[in-house]
């Protein structure tokens, strides 16, 4: 997800639009631009690579641009078109007088486009951002208002944005909105800011106003208007910002929870940044010791985890055995700590915690360290006490969760599995080359392919509403997805206290589908792939039981709609990557169905974050 700043007032507008872009740069880093409002013009500066890059374009310009008091400036991580200085932002219309930066994904962009065009609307670039400037820029040309052209153009809108938008006809005016993407407004004295993110206006301003879906607000050095997508004048509630804003403000969210879901597809872009530069390109762990003659000495993996760092540990098996050919065992921590420790210096164990102080992990780690195993830790927490026992450490970047279901730091996890599997596998030779560039390019799309799931949660939502009220959930998965199907379960369990629990589909007949009737929900994570057609007749087969049947996949199967009530689509992905798209949807529906039953989502009753007693 990209970044925006924005600043209107009587300050020169340069540098804080540098300085907020510098703060949002763990965003993307494909490109970055401005647009600056002069005297006369609106000037847009572009550059491609890295906030330096930008700064260097700016300094023969300097003397010029300094007397402006009005821009909007942008980072990207690129979706839709490659990382080219034409496709940076911001974006203008074909006469150059309207000018936008976005954030988000435009699902209709290509509609846009083709009707637009037919008006004779030149195209540029490859973005779903500039069907967005040409449609408001129609829309000024008919109304001469650009705050009512905003608010009519994001009426054709689908999909997910923060907009910030500035015309060469108004000196000092921006207007801003957004639907499904965070964005929020700082206050100054004769001054407003407008930002993705609290650090990119945390040294100018501690008050701010989080913009709610298809809110508008039109800024002025002296005045801020906010108004509804029906041009109705709303309050204004203004919050100051906390010490610590990225962790303990909700953005505009109702919880920290959903907060944090939405914050997963950057969670992964920060993940791979410095990580993974291109699919030709290897794998760096700078903090992970293994070489090829410690994986050769290797006789097998333990891995040791709690609660949803366990079900990551479970996918990590998979990954871990399919690209290494290594056998790989996973224990709960509070397990593993009271039997006998059979491990060795020829046994990697490797330790799962969000936090890095869960009691039981720490003291099986421990353990394993004194029979001489080399100790590979991930953690949300590189500061932690296991990254201090480790002697390889993947760190997963997550950044604070505060919400205590862990949904961010789980989807983490999975990535530094993923990674580092494929980092061993590139160690062993044990994956063909073209394979494995083709797993690292379906890497680098994760990002964007949840973006598109956060864009439209409707269907989660109506699924939610109508199975608020069960007593009990099943969930069924094979292959890979079966931890899926557990964390699925846990997350509903946790946060709405229903009686959810996970099986591999394949166990149904030996015992569980006995509880199946007319009143038991059971959802099929059918991803397509190798079980597919095994899961589709499990799935027949409690439909027989007169099960409720929900389904989420990313097929387009025609057979599904007859055998299921609900059906929750997700983006097209390969099998192997299919945990982390599979996921989001069943975080969404655990945080609906609570939200609709009235439970405290985020400090659900009897749980703590940190796990610190055993």
């Amino acid at each position: 997800m990209c970044g925006i700043v924005g600043y209107v007032g009587n300050r020169p507008v340069v540098d804080i639009l540098l300085d907020g872009l510098e703060q949002l740069e763990y965003r993307g880093y494909d490109s970055s631009g401005v647009a600056l409002k002069l005297e006369d013009e609106i000037k847009v500066y572009k550059a491609e690579g890295k906030l330096i890059n930008l700064r260097n374009t700016l300094k023969p310009h300097i003397s010029e641009i300094m007397s402006s008091t009005m821009g909007i400036g942008h980072i990207r991580w690129a979706t839709h078109g490659a990382p080219t200085l034409l496709n940076a932002h911001p974006h203008t219309c074909n006469c150059g007088n309207l000018v936008l930066v976005h954030n988000g994904i435009i699902e209709n962009y290509k509609e846009l486009r083709e009707k637009l065009s037919a008006k004779g609307c030149v195209f540029r670039s490859q973005t779903d951002t500039e069907a967005v400037a040409h449609l408001v820029a129609s829309k000024y040309a008919e109304t001469k208002d650009l705050t009512e052209a905003v608010r009519l153009a994001a009426q054709e809108i689908e999909g997910a944005y923060a907009l910030c938008v500035m015309h060469n006809d108004y000196k000092n005016t921006l207007v801003v909105t957004k639907r499904n993407a965070p964005l929020l407004v700082g206050i100054g004295e004769g001054e407003f800011y407008v930002a993705s993110d609290v650090p990119a206006i945390i040294k100018h301003t501690k008050k701010a106003l989080y913009l709610n879906d298809n809110q508008i607000a039109t800024l002025t050095p002296d005045k801020m208007l906010l108004i509804d997508k029906d041009g109705v004048e709303v309050p204004q509630k203004i919050e100051l910002l906390p010490w610590e804003p990225v962790a303990l403000s909700k953005m505009g969210y109702k919880h920290f929870m959903l907060k944090e879901i939405h914050e997963q597809p950057d969670v992964i872009r920060n993940i791979l940044v410095g990580k993974l530069h291109a699919p030709d390109e290897p794998i760096i762990l700078n903090e992970v010791k293994l070489n090829k003659d410690t994986l050769k000495n290797l006789n097998r993996i333990q891995i040791i985890a709690c609660g949803t760092s366990l079900h990551a540990a479970m996918v990590g098996k998979y990954l871990i055995e399919s690209f290494c050919g290594i056998a790989v065992d996973v224990e709960a921590s509070s397990e593993y700590i009271y039997r006998k420790t059979v491990t060795d210096a020829h046994t990697l164990v490797i330790g799962v915690s969000q936090s890095g102080e869960t009691a039981d992990t720490l003291t099986a780690i421990k353990q394993a360290k004194a029979k001489g195993s080399h100790i590979l830790i991930i953690t949300n927490r590189p500061d932690s006490a296991m990254a201090r026992e480790a002697d390889s450490l993947v760190p997963v970047n997550a950044g604070i969760e505060v919400s205590v279901a862990a949904t961010k730091s789980y989807t983490a996890q999975l990535m530094a599995f993923y990674l580092l599997a494929l980092y061993m596998a590139e160690i062993k030779g044990s994956v063909e080359n073209s394979t494995m560039t083709s797993l690292k390019e379906e890497m680098m799309l994760l990002p964007q392919k949840i973006d598109q799931i956060l864009a439209n949660t409707d269907d989660v939502q109506k699924c939610a509403r109508a199975f608020a009220n069960t007593k009990d959930f099943i969930y069924i998965a094979r292959g890979i997805n079966f931890p899926t199907a557990l964390e699925g379960a846990l997350k509903l369990k946790e946060i709405s206290y229903i009686n959810a629990t996970g099986y591999p589909a394949g166990e149904l007949k030996h015992g569980p589908i006995a509880m199946l009737d007319e009143t038991m929900p059971v959802l099929s994570i059918l991803m397509k792939g190798s079980v597919y057609e095994k899961l589709l007749s499990n799935s027949e087969e409690a439909k027989a039981r007169n099960a409720r049947m929900i389904a989420l996949t990313n097929s387009s199967d025609a057979k599904l709609v007859d055998l299921f009530e609900h059906i929750l689509y997700v983006p097209d992905v390969q099998e192997l990557f299919s945990p982390l798209i599979a996921i989001v949807p069943l975080q969404l529906l655990a945080y609906y169905i609570a939200e609709f039953l009235g439970k405290d989502v985020d400090q659900p009753r009897n749980l703590a974050k940190s796990v610190t007693v055993e």
